[in-house]
């Protein structure tokens, strides 16, 4: 066995191998590479790129093997993402997870989940990018891929701080930094790493722990000064900073940081709407630690807001007005700040930007006089309950998805266990298979063991059941027996004494008194002989043969029937001799019957159970029918409780059918040999 197991081994393992040598020299895959290569070319023409990717994928389609044209799928979702065809590279990305499942192919599971991750994330659907980028994760740890693994836990981090999930965005954006810190010293670690630390510095601004928020940034900015293009970093990092002492009411502190940023004109340079932004920072900063240069903090507001116009910028422009608003607002110039709060209202709702919105909403309905103010009080009040029912809505199926993905630390364990193995295969593979075959077999003998177990042991239960029943037919013969025993000496045994003596007396006596007597006696020995006859018929016939199987059947029923809180109705006909059925086939009526009564309680919900026994034609006839809800029975066959049945139906070679409507009950007929 053991040889030819290992022979077919050899054999597939042979074929796949030479199979695989066939795709690899062949003329259409050398033109797939080819053409992946081409694809791949960054110099290469986004629609020379595309052509490339396109013809790489009809190659390998008509191939028809499903890891070629995987890897030929990828490279054309790449070029997809690079022209900015979001829809193609979704589609192909839901092709690529389904063939990457049917191979088992556990990178690709995670890279196809990864990018369905990066579409939903851009359609604003944070939700199904969550539960995509939590799946990619747990796939890339299977096969230690730590760069994407990173990559997929920045991204849910960004997710959740947007979704303001800021607890569940430090620990992603944590676990992100303990991945990177594991990878060699580059450009693009580095700037992975401070864009998490600077996340982490925003995190804890938003919870209010700005010491902590500090120090973050200042991480963020040792990271920017290891780069090699890290200027514009570092400043981002300073510019942080600044905004975290003006939350702190460290005015003297903000305004050093905003103040040398203004002198970095390097910085104007590569981002042209910094320098409106730390205008209006500088102004609202001075008007917030109580300056009264307000002149002076006008044209910056001012200035800021007509470059930030020109530029075009409506992020920048929108923290202009708010501030504008709020600026005029203090001062009492009310036509000013109505001016600037509207244009905010407008900006935010065009940009999406929902705590602008709010705080606009707020001045808006300050400024503005009777209904039009509550106008947009009532706004605020709806649109903060919106928002805040979403962010629990979302919250909440994030706490599903991470439930499906909190069993990771076991499934390392396994997966490290796996590997183990595969690396004992990979050594001694012979030994390895021949113990995989014991191992397999072994298990097979052990669960024929104890099934062997387990039917040996309700073999003895109904034993007991039949030896209990066997006490009371023993004790009901013997008291039968001594009633008998007693009736022939009392009786019988007394008028046959009495009868020979009279017989003895008049036995010399002649005539017709003699003979009128004697055939007196003679009628008596006649009555005494049909007393004898009656009592030899009486021992012939056992009045509990028979009985003993039946009476166990009823004690079931009505036991089982009591407990269920069921009515029921038992008919057993008398042609059945049980003597005449083994054992083994009374054991097996006895389990069926028992199995029924237990599913028509679980499964049934019925209030009358009718069994009967008949005799027809040499097959003994069971009917099992209840008045519950029916099932459709092509639905559940496949129950532990049918499958025992039809097995133990098997064993007797007998058969069982099913009978079932909806809301009319269920009958079971099963037909057994009588002889068998």
């Amino acid at each position: 066995m053991f040889r030819l197991f290992y022979s077919v081994f050899i054999f597939t393992f042979s074929g796949l191998h030479l199979f695989a040598q066939e795709i690899t020299k062949s003329p259409q895959y050398d033109s797939i590479v080819k053409y992946r290569s081409l694809a791949e070319d960054s110099e290469t023409k986004l629609e020379l790129r595309y052509k490339y990717a396109k013809k790489a994928v009809d190659i390998s389609e008509k191939m028809k093997v499903d890891s070629v044209i995987l890897r030929s799928n990828r490279v054309l979702s790449t070029v997809y993402l690079f022209q900015g065809k979001l829809d193609d590279f979704s589609k192909i990305n839901y092709k690529n997870l389904k063939l990457s499942r049917s191979l088992k192919d556990t990178l690709s599971i995670g890279i196809a989940n990864h990018n369905l991750g990066y579409y939903h994330f851009d359609k604003n659907q944070n939700d199904s990018a969550y539960y995509y980028y939590s799946t990619a994760i747990k796939f890339y740890d299977k096969v230690e891929e730590i760069p994407r693994q990173a990559g997929a836990l920045s991204n849910l981090s960004l997710i959740q701080l947007n979704e303001k999930d800021y607890f569940g965005s430090e620990e992603s954006a944590i676990r992100a930094l303990k991945f990177l810190e594991s990878l060699p010293t580059t450009e693009r670690n580095l700037d992975d790493s401070w864009i998490l630390y600077n996340r982490l510095g925003n995190i804890s601004l938003n919870l209010g722990l700005y010491d902590k928020s500090l120090e973050y940034h200042k991480k963020a900015i040792e990271i920017s000064n290891k780069m090699n293009n890290g200027f514009y970093n570092k400043n981002l990092s300073i510019h942080n900073q600044a905004f975290v002492f003006r939350k702190k009411g460290n005015y003297t502190k903000a305004l050093d940081f905003y103040t040398n940023l203004l002198k970095q004109e390097k910085l104007f340079e590569i981002d042209p709407t910094f320098y409106p932004l730390i205008l209006d920072n500088i102004a609202f900063t001075r008007f917030e630690s109580g300056e009264k240069d307000y002149d002076n903090m006008e044209k910056m507001f001012k200035e800021a807001y007509k470059i930030s116009d020109s530029l075009e910028d409506p992020i920048t422009k929108l923290a202009v007005t708010i501030d504008l608003s709020k600026f005029y607002k203090a001062q009492n110039k009310i036509d000013h700040a109505l001016q600037y709060a509207n244009e905010s209202y407008r900006l935010a709702k065009e940009t999406s930007s929902n705590d602008i919105l709010l705080e606009s909403m707020v001045i808006l309905s300050e400024l503005k006089p009777g209904d039009e103010g509550k106008k947009y009080l009532n706004e605020h009040i709806r649109l903060s309950d919106s928002l805040l029912q979403h962010e629990r809505g979302i919250r909440n199926k994030f706490a599903r998805v991470q439930f499906e993905t909190d069993q990771i630390q076991q499934e390392n364990e396994r997966i490290a266990q796996q590997r183990f193995w595969l690396l004992i295969v990979s050594i001694v593979l012979i030994v390895a298979i021949f113990l995989l075959y014991i191992i397999i077999t072994q298990r097979a003998k052990n669960k024929e063991l104890e099934f062997k177990q387990d039917q040996q042991k309700a073999n003895e239960e109904i034993y007991n059941l039949m030896l209990s029943q066997q006490d009371k037919v023993d004790e009901a013969r013997a008291m039968e027996k001594k009633r008998i025993s007693e009736e022939i000496h009392d009786g019988i045994l007394g008028r046959l004494f009495g009868t020979r003596l009279s017989l003895d007396s008049f036995n010399l006596k002649e005539g017709p008194e003699g003979a009128k007597i004697r055939l007196q006696y003679i009628n008596d020995l006649k009555n005494i002989e049909q007393d004898i006859r009656q009592i030899s018929h009486d021992l012939n016939t056992d009045f509990v043969a028979g009985s003993g199987f039946v009476d166990i059947i009823k004690t079931l029923i009505e036991t089982q029937t009591q407990a269920y809180q069921l009515k029921y109705e038992f008919d057993c006909s008398d042609d059945i001799i049980w003597e005449n059925v083994s054992n083994k086939t009374k054991i097996h009526i006895y389990r069926i019957l028992q199995e029924s009564m237990q599913n028509i309680y679980k499964h049934a919900e019925a209030t009358l159970v009718k069994i009967s026994f008949q005799l027809k034609n040499d097959v003994i006839c069971l009917t099992i029918a209840d008045d519950g809800k029916g099932f459709v029975i092509n639905k559940s066959k496949k129950g532990i409780g049918l499958k025992n049945i039809n097995s133990r139906v098997d064993e007797v070679n007998g058969t069982i059918e099913f009978d079932s409507e909806i809301d009319k009950g269920t009958t079971i007929t099963l037909n057994i040999p009588y002889i068998n």
